[in-house]
């Protein structure tokens, strides 16, 4: 196989993570208020970062009862076996989140990996009587995410080569404007169908386990930039 350099970007919750970490933390721990500001999020009206930093600061909940409850949560079985064949073919993979990045540490810990590279929001304690907080290190100006996943992006692309993106809903919408092809689920399949974007859909990393030789020697770049060509008539 010919190997193309790529870069990978891959979403946590939801994509890696079989459920959505924070969305399942305010369902058993969050104070009254978080739902508006879920709405206020879903109408446009907030970023997801104050969106986020305000749920955030609602979670009633001690440290021994977060790890509890993250010690429940699980990721896609076949994202260890993704993991090691990327390393394998020495392709970097990063793990870009709009999440929490205790959560996502201590959940990946688990299985053993940690050690991926992270950008993601930090979770910390509060000055009492709010318990925590959320401040975004990966956060751009002009952003309203807490990780600029599109500011990850452009430092991926630093290193050269291509990128792959893998993710499943809005905060992966922008990026995957900006990549070179993107392993889409759920809502982020139809954000690629309508803007044109070159994509594959899959429900989970046994489909991007597959993928991933046709991605490396180009022949899945080059099936979808075939499809793309106009057609040519003969009149």
């Amino acid at each position: 196989m010919r190997v193309t350099a790529w870069n990978i970007l891959c979403d946590f919750d939801g994509t890696i993570s079989v459920e959505d970490v924070i969305d399942s933390l305010l369902d058993r721990f969050g104070r009254p208020g978080w739902e508006a500001l879920e709405q206020d999020w879903r109408a446009g009206r907030i970023g997801s970062r104050e969106c986020m930093s305000g749920q955030v600061a609602l979670l009633d909940m001690r440290k021994e009862e977060l790890d509890t409850h993250l010690d429940g949560l699980w990721i896609d079985h076949a994202f260890p076996g993704f993991v090691e064949r990327c390393q394998e073919l020495q392709t970097p993979i990063r793990v870009v989140s709009d999440g929490l990045d205790y959560a996502i540490h201590r959940i990946l810990g688990r299985y053993g990996l940690d050690h991926l590279p992270l950008a993601a929001n930090h979770l910390a304690p509060a000055t009492p009587p709010r318990q925590w907080q959320l401040t975004s290190p990966f956060q751009r100006e002009g952003c309203r995410s807490g990780t600029c996943k599109c500011a990850c992006v452009a430092q991926a692309a630093t290193s050269g080569g291509k990128t792959l993106l893998i993710g499943d809903g809005a905060s992966d919408f922008c990026a995957a404007d900006r990549v070179d092809f993107v392993f889409a689920k759920h809502r982020l399949i139809e954000h690629c169908r309508a803007a044109g974007i070159p994509y594959v859909p899959i429900t989970g990393f046994e489909d991007a386990l597959e993928m991933l030789p046709r991605l490396l020697d180009g022949s899945l770049l080059a099936e979808h930039e075939r499809h793309a060509l106009p057609a040519v008539s003969n009149f």
